[in-house]
C-alpha cells in the first residue's frame, strides 16, 4: 500500500528529512517500508500520525451518568457518587461497560491505552479480573495497562498498602494513589514509593486535582522521585493547582519535576467541567501549565479521563476531540507542533516499545486524517480519519 502527499508532524518523523514537508509512504505488510519525500511538495492530501496512545481514563467507571447523576463542578461530589455505584459493581455489570470503552477507543484509532482502576481498600476489585480477561482477549489490537487508583491514606496501613502492591506487581499493572493536600502528605507519598521501590513497580499518581494553590503533591512527588533515584517511571495527571500558583512557585515545582524526569497527564474535558463555580461563568480553565512544562523539555500527554460518568457525563473514547479542546484551553498553537501529546509523549510515558515516531521499519498503526494544514486540524477534516492497523485500513470515518 501506498499513501501519497501527506504531511508528517515534525514532533512524529523519525526520519531525516532535509527541507521536506510532503512524503509519499509505503507499507509492506504490517510495517512501514520507506518515507520518501513527494515528488510535489506543493499540495499534501491529509496528515499522517501514529496511531493514538491514551494515557489516562477509568473504563470501570465510563457509561454510568444515567445511574449516578453529573456532578457539576463538584470533584468530591463525583467521588462519593461514584463509590455508591461502585458498591454494586460486579464482574457481570463491568465487563460490557469496559468492552464498549475499548471498541470506541480501537474505531478511533487508539492503539494503547492505561485505565486507572478504582481500588479502594486491601482486597482486589472485581474490575481487576475484568480487566485481566480483556488485556488477553485485546491482546494485538490495543495494549493494556492498569493503575490501581488507591486514596493516599490508606497507604497509612502498612498491611492493606503491601497487600495492594504485592497484587498489583502479580497482575503486571502500575502503582497509583489520589493525593490532594492529605495530613501528612510526604510520609505516606514515601510509603507509595517504598513499596514501588520494592516489587519494582512504576507509579502514576492524580495529584492536585483542584484550584487550590497551596495543593503541594506535585513538588513533593518530584522531590522524592529524585531523592530515591526512583527509576521505574512515575506519571502525574491534572496537576490543575500547579496553575494557581504564583509563577515562581509555579517554576520552581516544574524545574523539580524536569529534574526528576517526571511525565505529565493533562485531562482537559473532565477538568474543565468540573473546575470552577457551577453559578458562574467559569475563569479558572482547569487545565495544568502545558507550555511551561514544554519550556523545560516535559511535553505532557493529553487524554480523556472520564467518559460519561458523575466526574464527566459527556464525552468518547477519540483523542483527536480530546486534543482538539487542549488546543483550545492551553493555547497550544501551532496545533501541528502538538500532535506527539496524543503519540509520541505518552507512548514514551507508557514504555511502549514503539515510540511512535514513523520511520522505514516501524509498525503500520497509524492514523490518517483528512486535514491537509495547520488550519484544518480542529475541526471536521480533522477527526474525519482512515485507521490503519498491521498495514490494512480498519476504518475510514466520515
Amino acid at each position: 500500500m501506498k499513501l501519497e502527499a501527506l504531511r508528517i508532524p515534525q514532533r512524529l518523523r523519525g526520519f531525516d528529512a532535509d527541507d521536506a514537508q510532503v512524503f509519499d509512504v509505503t507499507l509492506a505488510g504490517d510495517r512501514v517500508q520507506a518515507v520518501v519525500p513527494s515528488a510535489s511538495q506543493a499540495e499534501a492530501r491529509g496528515t499522517l500520525l501514529s496511531a493514538l496512545v491514551e494515557a489516562h481514563v477509568h473504563i470501570d467507571k465510563n457509561y454510568t451518568a444515567p445511574e449516578v447523576g453529573a456532578a457539576e463542578g463538584n470533584l468530591f461530589d463525583a467521588i462519593e457518587r461514584m463509590d455508591r455505584h461502585r458498591a454494586g459493581w460486579t464482574g457481570e455489570s463491568l465487563r460490557p461497560r469496559m468492552e464498549r470503552a475499548l471498541q470506541e477507543a480501537w474505531h478511533a484509532g487508539t492503539r494503547a491505552l492505561r485505565t486507572h482502576i478504582d481500588w479502594v481498600q486491601a482486597e482486589p476489585p472485581a474490575t481487576l479480573a475484568v480487566f485481566e480477561a480483556l488485556r488477553r482477549e485485546w491482546r494485538g489490537r490495543i495494549e493494556l495497562q492498569f493503575v490501581s487508583l488507591t486514596p493516599l491514606d490508606l497507604f497509612a496501613d502498612l498491611e492493606a498498602g503491601e497487600r495492594i502492591a504485592r497484587e498489583v506487581k502479580r497482575a503486571g499493572g502500575v502503582l497509583g494513589a489520589f493525593v490532594y493536600r492529605n495530613e501528612g502528605l510526604v510520609h505516606k507519598l514515601g510509603r507509595v514509593f517504598d513499596l514501588a521501590q520494592d516489587q519494582g513497580l512504576g507509579l502514576d499518581f492524580h495529584v492536585d486535582e483542584g484550584l487550590d494553590a497551596d495543593a503541594s503533591g506535585l513538588r513533593s512527588i518530584a522531590q522524592l522521585t529524585r531523592a530515591r533515584e526512583f527509576r521505574h517511571g512515575v506519571v502525574c495527571g491534572h496537576c490543575c493547582s500547579l496553575a494557581m500558583q504564583d509563577d515562581a512557585v509555579a517554576n520552581e515545582t516544574l524545574a523539580l519535576c524536569a529534574g526528576a524526569g517526571l511525565h505529565i497527564v493533562a485531562l482537559p474535558t473532565t477538568n474543565l467541567y468540573l473546575q470552577g463555580a457551577w453559578d458562574r461563568t467559569p475563569v479558572p480553565r482547569g487545565i495544568t501549565r502545558i507550555r511551561e512544562a514544554a519550556a523545560r523539555g516535559l511535553r505532557a500527554s493529553l487524554a480523556t479521563d472520564n467518559v460519561q460518568d458523575a466526574f464527566y457525563p459527556y464525552g468518547s473514547y477519540d483523542l483527536l476531540e480530546t486534543f482538539g479542546l487542549g488546543v483550545q484551553m492551553a493555547h497550544l498553537a501551532p496545533a501541528g507542533e502538538w500532535l506527539d501529546a496524543i503519540t509520541v509523549s505518552p507512548a514514551r510515558a507508557l514504555g511502549l516499545a514503539w515510540d511512535g515516531r514513523i520511520a522505514p521499519g516501524c509498525p503500520a498503526d497509524l492514523v490518517l486524517l483528512a486535514a491537509t494544514g495547520e488550519h484544518e486540524l480542529i475541526g471536521p477534516r480533522g477527526r474525519q480519519r482512515t485507521v490503519i492497523r498491521g498495514g490494512r485500513i480498519l476504518e475510514q470515518t466520515q
